[in-house]
């Protein structure tokens, strides 16, 4: 019975089609039990790396090194002088928050959970399949997308956003990666396809009344090569970081917002291909009472109908094994989504040999 109770609540929910922030404007004071989530307060203090990307010919060996060192150990940092204008960031964030603040008679064409449609507004991805819902909405698109495909407050910012992310850090983030596995500067990129494809999710995140009870976004990990993250000044992503001396102990480390950075992270895809030299991480985003809270992730990895056919190996160095069986992307996306919320469980499990 309280199965039932929770679906048809659930299904109340999304038939509002006015996500989380319609919660806030009905002005809710209690996160409905649909939204409640397992406390988890561990906590340390770690500084997630930031790296200047500036002076690329005449510091290359060095930025590789903190690259790599950064890739192999936490899979998170942040990186300033990348080449992304800050009025390019500020007009992506603006739009996201543009979109969210419209009427809900203005959103609601665009909401939709149907994954064939290439720009898609909803609250929730996973909304009937996590354990609980997560207090954020998305606008999602597929790039490149059609002009009238995209609402009008992103129509013009999010293509040349996306753009700028893609060509000029993207390709930047992928020779480094490539050189800090041994490899040729272009290998990612021209051998593996790992430019190919850029999503963007602009993820609004409304005060939270009661943020000890819910979460923004669960722990888990990306479906991508990597993934470039533009946050606000309002904080609140958390990686899960092992502890020093217990590699069995981990807590939860804040990636606070820098001035000017874009936060990176590896994805499953890239730890699968570098055979576990990279490492994908689980974070999440905790709720908070300030906002609402605006970010913008772009995802790279191979769009559409492809990712049903390219296929994932790790890249093995002389002398070594694999750790991984070949996959396909498409398949790896399928375990997200079945161990999605389950701590401790990663999808790349499904595929470790």
């Amino acid at each position: 019975m309280a199965a039932e109770h929770r679906l048809l609540a659930l299904k109340a929910f999304d038939g509002t089609k006015a996500g989380v922030k319609g919660l806030v404007d009905a002005g809710v004071t209690a996160v409905p039990s649909i939204f409640h989530h397992q406390p988890d307060h561990r906590h340390r203090h770690f500084t997630v790396p930031v790296i200047d990307l500036s002076s690329m010919s005449s510091r290359r060996p060095a930025l590789v090194a903190q690259v790599k060192a950064a890739a192999e150990t936490v899979g998170f940092f942040q990186v300033v002088n990348h080449g992304v204008p800050e009025e390019a960031m500020s007009a992506m964030l603006a739009a996201v928050k543009s979109f969210n603040d419209q009427p809900v008679e203005a959103k609601a064409p665009y909401y939709t959970r149907d994954r064939g449609r290439r720009v898609r507004y909803q609250s929730n991805v996973d909304l009937f399949t996590s354990p609980a819902a997560q207090w954020r909405d998305t606008l999602f698109m597929e790039m490149p997308a059609e002009p009238q495909e995209l609402p009008a407050a992103c129509r013009g910012v999010a293509p040349e956003y996306a753009g700028l992310v893609q060509q000029r850090l993207g390709r930047t983030l992928l020779e480094l990666f490539s050189e800090a596995l041994g490899l040729r500067r272009g290998y990612m990129e021209e051998e593996q396809g790992c430019l190919e494809g850029v999503s963007v999710a602009g993820h609004y995140y409304p005060a939270c009344p009661e943020p000890h009870l819910t979460l923004g976004t669960i722990s888990h990990s990306d479906t991508t090569f990597f993934t470039v993250l533009l946050q606000d000044a309002i904080g609140g992503l958390q990686v899960l970081v092992e502890d020093d001396e217990d590699r069995k102990q981990s807590a939860w480390a804040d990636v606070p917002p820098a001035a000017g950075a874009l936060v990176v992270n590896v994805g499953d895809f890239l730890q699968l291909m570098s055979n576990d030299r990279f490492k994908s991480v689980e974070h999440r985003v905790v709720a908070n009472t300030v906002g609402p809270r605006v970010s913008v992730a772009c995802f790279f990895r191979t769009p559409g109908a492809a990712s049903s056919t390219r296929v994932l190996a790790p890249i093995v160095p002389d002398g070594d094994g694999a750790r991984y069986r070949s996959t396909t992307m498409e398949e790896l996306i399928r375990q997200h989504y079945r161990v999605k919320g389950l701590h401790g469980t990663s999808p790349l499990d499904h595929f470790r040999l």
